[in-house]
Parts: structure tokens; sequence; C-alpha cells
């Protein structure tokens, strides 16, 4: 019997619980974000762009529902073509994270977007995973990753984090009645322990340091030149004055 993935898991209560937060948050995350085109990378089988006011939208992956189908580690589009990458839970569950993020550092324009959702170790949800063997299903096999490490290669690569937001402080429990019932630990949770949440979304800008345009020799003599010319008149002119 195969391992249930994130298709699977997302049509359960825990699953469906998980789905309905992040897609609030995505949604208010992309609807400011604008340009040409935007691209989402991974879990194809959920609309994570369906609020983006961007007109020309790909979905990218290795599984059904996409538009493009390729290698998150080596994408096959130009750089600095892409205004916003969406990228829900793929770095978790990817052998190499840093590649996808150089990857999405590329094709992103100056000043473009990138939208992640990610699974936080330091929470209730991370202790389950700690718990679970390593054949376990969707999403316990990944390797969730903290924030502050997160945050951490983004601005190795350029990028400014403009927002962080947690959610989901219950305990992923799997019965839709002990989900529903422990809703209230969403608001303790937010005010009492803010980064513990199962799950955070990080909206980042990637930022490009000013250019100094590099001017031919011959263009700065001339330009040195012509600071010179009047000093050296004034120098000739006050030379005369005192011949005469």
């Amino acid at each position: 019997m195969s391992i249930p993935g994130f298709a699977e898991w997302i049509k359960t209560p825990l699953g469906r619980f998980l789905l309905s937060w992040e897609q609030r948050e995505v949604d208010a995350s992309v609807a400011d974000c604008f340009g040409f085109f935007a691209l989402q990378i991974g879990r194809t089988q959920v609309d994570y762009l369906r609020n983006s006011r961007i007109g020309s939208r790909l979905r990218c992956g290795c599984a059904e529902a996409i538009d493009l189908y390729c290698d998150f580690e080596a994408l096959p589009i130009a750089e600095q073509s892409v205004d916003l990458v969406m990228l829900p839970h793929v770095l978790e569950f990817s052998v190499s994270p840093h590649q996808v993020l150089r990857e999405i550092e590329r094709i992103l324009v100056p000043d473009g977007q990138l939208v992640l959702t990610v699974f936080n170790p330091a929470s209730l949800w991370g202790l389950r995973r700690a718990l679970a063997r390593k054949t376990a299903a969707f999403p316990w096999q990944g390797h969730f990753l903290t924030a502050g490490r997160l945050k951490d290669w983004l601005q190795l690569l350029g990028f400014e984090v403009q927002s962080c937001t947690f959610g989901a402080y219950r305990p992923p429990f799997s019965q839709a009645t002990w989900i529903r019932r422990s809703r209230f630990l969403e608001r303790m949770g937010a005010r009492w322990w803010p980064i513990a949440g199962g799950v955070y979304v990080v909206q980042a800008t990637k930022r490009v340091p000013g250019m100094r345009l590099v001017t031919p020799a011959w263009k700065l003599r001339l330009a040195q030149a012509k600071r010179l010319a009047p000093v050296v008149q004034s120098q000739s002119q006050k030379q005369n004055r005192t011949d005469w």
C-alpha cells in the first residue's frame, strides 16, 4: 500500500482545516502583488494563486493539474522573468531546499514577490512529526523548518522578509470533532505563544543592490578636462593681467 501524499491528505479533516487557514492568508498576501507573470511551484492540486490579480498564472510540478512539468531545482524559466512565485510546502520535502530558493531568486524580477507556506517544527505539529516514523504519511515525513532558519536563507539570497504569519495552534487531531472543539486554542496561541503555530506563511521581496554605471575611460578624461578648463583659463588671464 502506497503512503498517502498531499492530494489524499488535504481531503482529511486535518488537511481541510489547514488548507482553509492557509488559503485565507495566501489570498491576502497575493492580492496586492502586481506584474505580468505569476508562478506556483508544487502542490498543484490546490490553486494558491486564485486571488492573484496577475493575468498570466502558471502552475508547475510533477503531478496532475499542471501547466509546466519540471524539476524544482532547475526551472526551465528565463532569469528575471516572473513577478510572483508561490511556494506551498515544497522546501520541507525537497532534497536540496537551498537550490530551490536559488532558482526562485534567479527567475524573479527585482522587487519580485515570494510567498511560502512552511510547517513549523517548534509546535505541536512539530512534536507529532518527531514521534512519527520515516514511513509516515504526509506531512509527517517532511523536514520542518523554523522561521528563523528560513529567514536566514532568504536574507543570504538578497530577500527582504515583509511578513511572517503563524497559525494552526491546535493539536493535529485526525477527528473533525476534536478539531472543532479545540478551535479556542487559535486565539490563545496567537496571543500567548505566537511563534508556535503548526504552520506559517512568509512573504518576501527580492532586493537588488543599486548598480553603478561604469563610464568608458575616454569619457572620464573628457569630463575631467572640462572641469579643469575654467581653472586653466582663469590662471592664464591672471598672468596676462600681471604682465600688463
